[in-house]
């Protein structure tokens, strides 16, 4: 796996509700370079979402680019932009969005198979990942049968299936205690280290984000400083 590097250039999203342009990012600018890892960080409605959501080719933004190693997102047909989505890049959700009915196992095969590979390529790559992030002893159970903690660690284990160069958190640890959420944020750091992706973590937490090595603030639509004190 290869981080990839991120360029965004005068991004601008608006929606329209009730007749009213209600604009939610304006002119944001970012660099991220291959295997960086940060926090964005801002109040609910500031944007925070919006921009994981254009970040993760999820939407597309009303102005502005988005390229990921140079190639310029904005100009990608859809079905480009899907095989990107679902090839180079991870999601993690605060509320983890794994299957019920599925193990931690097949939850974390799924994308794989998905992209084709043959169930026993797919298996023995679940496995490792489920080892990785110390789940190897619950490839069995279901996400009924595991805390928040170890759901929140497959939804993890599944991101990185497909060898992901970009990594997107939305606010992972929300639902969490403070000691999982601890924990979690390590496991992150882990993997960021031994993987290679780039990674970029949405959150409220101020204490979560000063633990990354560059935070930025997302406030009214752009942001204003990468030093949170």
């Amino acid at each position: 796996m290869a981080g990839v590097r991120v360029e965004v250039t005068g991004l601008n999203k608006q929606f329209r509700k009730a007749g009213v342009t209600i604009e939610v990012l304006s002119g944001v600018d970012l660099v991220l370079e291959p295997g960086e890892s940060v926090a964005v960080v801002g109040q609910s409605g500031s944007g925070k979402s919006t921009f994981m959501h254009l970040l993760g080719l999820l939407d597309r933004p009303t102005t502005g680019k988005i390229k990921l190693n140079g190639r310029d997102l904005s100009q990608m047909a859809d079905t480009d932009r899907d095989r990107m989505r679902s090839q180079s890049i991870g999601f993690v959700f605060q509320a983890h969005n794994l299957l019920p009915e599925q193990s931690a196992l097949g939850n974390v095969m799924m994308p794989i198979r998905i992209a084709g590979a043959p169930t026993f390529v797919a298996e023995k790559r679940a496995k490792a990942l489920l080892a990785a992030v110390g789940l190897g002893h619950r490839l069995r159970h279901q996400p009924g049968e595991l805390s928040g903690g170890e759901q929140q660690r497959v939804a993890i284990a599944r991101a990185m299936a497909m060898g992901p160069g970009l990594v997107l958190a939305d606010e992972p640890t929300g639902n969490l205690d403070p000691d999982t959420a601890e924990q979690v944020f390590r496991l992150f750091m882990s993997l960021n280290r031994q993987l290679g992706s780039t990674l970029v973590v949405v959150t409220h937490s101020v204490e979560l984000a000063k633990k990354f090595p560059r935070r930025l603030m997302l406030e009214r639509g752009r942001f204003v400083d990468d030093r949170i004190s």
